[in-house]
């Protein structure tokens, strides 16, 4: 029975969210005006449009490179650093829609090589080392590729709340995501 807390992973529980995160992300985006896609928590944080092109630089450039890092190299080199904005400047240029097909298209091109990969539980414990925290499991890089993908859905959400954090007058107070966006009720 899956747990909150302990080792949960499981490879094919696991898929099923990172294969809905696509479709998700476009019932959310797809044909919202740049009010709501440009919005943000306030300065140094990240909009719904910079949040799609973090998500399409991490699966060009992150997980399923990482996951054949950790297989072919082990512990024998680092993981290459992950620039987390460098998607940034194009996205600024693109379509909404462009950038959902592209996370789509990469997103699917991913989940078919990790299912070809066919892991074993053994290879889940094979290590490699990341680049500020040292030595990671595969299990674990996995299992962060789908809490990565449920806290960016989080987020987006946050900042679309808090577009009406003063608008939402004394129902703020029974409103959870208005009270984790500055911590107050």
């Amino acid at each position: 029975m899956p747990t909150t807390t302990g080792l949960a992973y499981n490879i094919s529980e696991a898929t099923e969210i990172l294969v809905r995160t696509p479709a998700v992300l476009r019932a959310m985006l797809q044909g919202l005006s740049p009010a709501w896609l440009d919005a943000t928590e306030g300065p140094g944080t990240w909009s719904p449009r910079q949040v799609l092109a973090h998500l399409i630089g991490a699966e060009r450039t992150a997980w399923v490179r990482r996951v054949r890092h950790v297989l072919d190299y082990g512990e024998s080199r680092a993981f290459e650093p992950f620039n987390r904005t460098g998607e940034f400047d194009s996205a600024a240029r693109r379509t909404s829609t462009d950038m959902l097909d592209e996370f789509e298209r990469l997103r699917r091109d991913s989940l078919q090589v990790l299912a070809a990969l066919r892991l074993t539980p053994g290879q889940l414990e094979e290590t490699s080392r990341h680049p500020d925290f040292g030595p990671v499991r595969l299990r674990e890089l996995l299992a962060t590729w789908v809490a990565h993908d449920l806290s960016h859905l989080a987020q987006i959400n946050r900042v679309f709340a808090k577009r009406y954090a003063t608008d939402v007058g004394p129902w703020r107070v029974n409103l959870r995501i208005l009270r984790d966006v500055d911590g107050s009720a």
